[in-house]
């Protein structure tokens, strides 16, 4: 006798499904069997990730829009010029330079050794960049780096790293 390859699975979401499980070794079937009752059944699980995915996307939505407001506030509070770029990449960019100055500042004055009028130095570099992309390619930088990033990027005579240059 062959052991058996349609199963009835009583799911813990209350279902009963007929499983076919022809495609498993014998010997698998009923430990897979088991394991499949303990889950919700297939339309079960997929209304699931449907009602998380919809609430993960309504979070980030607010977070997002929340951190857009704080760096617009931040923006307007230390005179930073609008950035230039496509709309998306210049909201994006906002974002990326207040976490960026906010967490320098933290990071060099707050916890570190410069001073606060080094630190109007570099207030007054930042506001100098105003590509939305540059922003977005320093979003993962660590933040003490950024004076250096910025004597980089406003360099006059930017040499390259490249020795075949």
């Amino acid at each position: 006798m062959s052991v058996k390859k349609f199963w009835t699975i009583d799911h813990a979401c209350g279902h009963t499904v007929e499983a076919d499980l022809s495609d498993r070794p014998a010997d698998r079937r009923a430990g897979y069997a088991r394991w499949l009752a303990g889950r919700d059944c297939a339309g079960c699980w997929r209304a699931s990730r449907t009602d998380a995915t919809e609430a993960t996307t309504e979070w980030l939505a607010k977070r997002r829009a929340t951190e857009q407001a704080e760096a617009e506030t931040w923006s307007a509070q230390y005179s930073m010029p609008p950035l230039d770029g496509t709309d998306r990449a210049v909201a994006w960019a906002a974002r990326c330079r207040h976490q960026l100055v906010a967490a320098a500042y933290t990071a060099l004055v707050v916890e570190g050794t410069t001073s606060e009028a080094e630190w109007e130095a570099i207030e007054d570099a930042v506001r100098l960049l105003t590509r939305a992309g540059w922003w977005l390619d320093q979003r993962d930088a660590d933040p003490a780096d950024l004076p250096e990033l910025l004597d980089a990027a406003s360099a006059s005579n930017r040499p390259t790293e490249n020795p075949h240059f």
